[in-house]
């Protein structure tokens, strides 16, 4: 048997985890349907307080990485703030 819960999401939550749920091929029922069994079965909801990675956040990253390792776009290494403040000023 089925039953209806109505909640309250902010709605870019929502039309975000709709998204997510969308992209797996699931309706967001069944996602939220998975985490309440979890919830029931553990008796726990986990918090995670390190920030993870946005796909777009780790394209920019690996292609830093790539410059980093072949040398490009690169800037000297600077002894203070103010030599740093006056290679910046004259770019």
């Amino acid at each position: 048997m089925k039953s209806i819960i109505n909640i309250k999401a902010d709605k870019e939550v929502k039309e975000n985890a709709q998204k997510v749920a969308r992209e797996l091929g699931l309706p967001l029922s069944v996602a939220v349907n998975a985490f309440l069994k979890d919830f029931i079965r553990n008796r726990s909801i986990a918090f995670s307080a390190i920030p993870r990675m946005t796909p777009t956040l780790e394209k920019l990253l690996g292609k830093a990485e790539k410059d980093i390792s072949a040398n490009k776009n690169m800037s000297k290494t600077f002894i203070s703030a103010d030599e740093a403040n006056e290679y910046l000023d004259n770019l």
